[in-house]
């Protein structure tokens, strides 16, 4: 756990209806639900807020890949997001595979006796959780910070 950058992370799972969120504390033992922000007009600033709020050292933004590894509209869509997100933070942000982030939040929620219906919601936050666990365990395995740094905004000029 030699090359394991201490400081709290957020992680965000980008869908087309809402955006779950989720945070681990400075140490990065645990991954938590945070909230979920409906897709709108206001959501870019609402994270912006939350940024602003914890003080992270990165935000970690999901990229939906299909299972043969091949990008689809989903992809776009949330590298456009997190391209709109890095314009309005000054934290880095990086962009993880999620392939099976949202099929293991499911799980996990039907495992806890939840109904699809009732934790609608709540997929979203824990799809976050579960992005955010996968970082966090990349890191302490390798030493080096999980995915791909997304290049910052660039100043208007």
């Amino acid at each position: 756990m030699s090359g394991f950058r201490r400081g709290i992370r957020l992680a965000v799972d980008v869908g087309k209806a809402r955006v779950g969120v989720a945070q681990c504390d400075p140490d990065g033992m645990l991954a938590t639900p945070t909230e979920t922000v409906a897709r709108g007009d206001g959501t870019i600033g609402r994270l912006a807020e939350l940024v602003s709020d914890m003080d992270p050292i990165e935000v970690i933004v999901g990229l939906p890949i299909n299972l043969r590894g091949e990008r689809t509209a989903s992809t776009d869509d949330a590298e456009g997001f997190a391209v709109e997100l890095g314009a309005r933070i000054t934290v880095p942000i990086r962009m993880l595979d999620e392939r099976l982030s949202t099929v293991s939040a499911h799980s996990a929620l039907r495992a806890s006796g939840k109904t699809t219906r009732t934790s609608r919601t709540m997929v979203d936050q824990v799809a976050a959780v579960v992005l955010l666990q996968q970082a966090l365990d990349i890191e302490k395995s390798t030493g080096r910070p999980p995915g791909a740094l997304l290049p910052p905004a660039e100043e208007p000029a």
